[in-house]
């Protein structure tokens, strides 16, 4: 697995500062589950972040019990960066973060039709505004072209798709915002299988898709 598509530097600043919402947050733990270039990008933000806030006047004499634990958190061992060897046949579709929504492996995952071939799996968080599911796209077909009211990010955890931004396969990663229209088309051979989050409703550009738009909740 190569990953080519990796988080910004702002939402990952944002996530190393806790002020993703649990939503976002998910989408951003499961690609650190399977990146350690981007593990290790953390890693660096939070040791910077570590040193800029001892380096403050009165650091070191601060006594409130969430400093306390803030700096324990930044000063842990840090995890081992290597992936663990893992054949590839036992490896799970889902790494552990989304497990630990889900309760299961994608093999047992109770799919929901969209139509056209196309399923979701809604995912419940703690906030309602932000929408988090998993997408099963058939292969070799495209999901309707969209613009965006907010931000989406989207991880592709099995096959692969691609669109104006270039191929994204297992790992890969991408934002998009309200600047953003496009298509993605799924890979031929293999259903893609993608973590969707956003925080507003698409903007389909097909009329009958935006009819239909309430009654898939997407």
């Amino acid at each position: 697995m190569t990953i080519k598509h990796h988080i910004s530097d702002e939402l990952l600043l944002e996530y190393a500062t806790g002020a993703l919402e649990e939503g976002w947050s998910m989408a951003v733990a499961t690609h650190l589950a399977l990146c350690p270039h981007c593990r290790q990008r953390l890693s660096c933000m939070e040791d910077t972040g570590g040193a800029l806030l001892e380096a403050l006047p009165n650091a070191a004499s601060a006594s409130d019990d969430s400093w306390a634990a803030f700096k324990a958190r930044l000063n842990a061992p840090k995890p081992d960066l290597k992936p663990a060897a893992v054949s590839r046949a036992s490896s799970p579709v889902f790494p552990q973060p989304l497990r630990d929504y889900i309760g299961t492996d994608m093999d047992q995952l109770k799919w929901k039709p969209l139509g056209l071939g196309a399923y979701h799996y809604p995912i419940r968080t703690g906030n309602p505004d932000i929408y988090v599911r998993l997408l099963r796209i058939p292969a070799g077909k495209p999901v309707p072209e969209h613009s965006h009211r907010g931000r989406e990010l989207t991880l592709v955890l099995k096959g692969s798709f691609r669109d104006h931004n270039g191929h994204f396969g297992r790992g890969d990663f991408e934002e998009t915002d309200e600047t953003i229209e496009h298509q993605p088309i799924a890979s031929a051979g293999e259903d893609c299988i993608c973590l969707a989050v956003t925080d507003a409703p698409l903007r389909f550009k097909s009329r009958i898709v935006r009819f239909i738009q309430p009654i898939l909740g997407i």
